[in-house]
């Protein structure tokens, strides 16, 4: 038997093990099923993806109903409708809220007020390539999925679950399920994705990519051929997918 809940902190590490390595991370407001309890711990499975594992226990709260979400790359939460007043806790892209009144130039929420500009409500945005933009410098991450620290699976599924598009927590899962196979001499565009063995990167126009990785350490821009032609030369293969998503994102917003 399962319990539904929801992650309560600004962002939790989804660990392999209790006080194990980080698999991945959940974002406030997430909702979540507790398959188990063992003290300080309780293992989950994440609603958006099916993703398990292990988070402090003190990291759960009720079920919500979000109304908002952040859609700036980063927000605070602040005591009161006042950009001067005390900030009670920071928030990345993604993280979801339940707002409760509008004071003009604040959301009111539960945790605290939120600049207006920052949040939007759950529609789905239309170019996850914007989305992913949001986040250029963040620093690379293993397992990351925050303004924090993000990987390029996390800066994947960030931007296709901003857009509403179902997709996997891992690069070799999003590799199987995401998109329509291009062949090798199709003209990639903004919004196809590309694919190696274990790494995935956004392309963001005919000759760029945006993705999040380690030779960078942070999320970059890259011209396409020479990050093909590195990773080749690094030891980590050629291109393994060329893929297109559903949706017709060529056009910068």
């Amino acid at each position: 038997m399962t319990d539904a809940a929801c992650i309560a902190a600004p962002l939790v590490d989804l660990r392999e093990e209790p006080d194990g390595p980080r698999a991945r991370q959940l974002l406030l407001g997430a909702p979540v099923a507790v398959l188990d309890r063992d003290g300080i711990w309780a293992r989950v499975r994440a609603d958006l993806d099916g993703y398990e594992g292990w988070v402090a226990a003190e990291t759960l709260g009720p079920v919500i109903t979000p109304t908002h979400c952040v859609s700036a790359p980063a927000t605070h939460v602040y005591s009161a409708p006042d950009f001067k007043s005390p900030e009670r806790m920071a928030l990345s892209l993604g993280a979801r809220l339940q707002v409760i009144g509008d004071t003009g130039r604040f959301w009111e929420t539960p945790l605290g007020f939120v600049p207006h500009p920052h949040l939007r409500d759950l529609t789905s945005e239309p170019d996850p390539v914007a989305v992913a933009e949001r986040l250029l410098g963040t620093p690379y991450l293993w397992g990351g999925n925050s303004r924090w620290g993000i990987d390029c699976s996390g800066l994947v599924q960030l931007a296709c679950t901003a857009c509403g598009i179902a997709c996997p927590g891992d690069s070799g899962p999003q590799e199987t399920a995401l998109g329509e196979t291009l062949d090798a001499d199709t003209p990639m565009r903004r919004g196809d994705l590309i694919f190696w063995k274990g790494h995935v990167a956004w392309v963001a126009g005919p000759d760029t990519i945006l993705h999040a990785n380690a030779y960078h350490m942070a999320v970059a821009y890259e011209p396409m051929q020479t990050a093909i032609d590195r990773i080749a030369a690094q030891g980590d293969g050629s291109v393994t997918r060329r893929a297109r998503l559903s949706l017709s994102v060529e056009a910068h917003p």
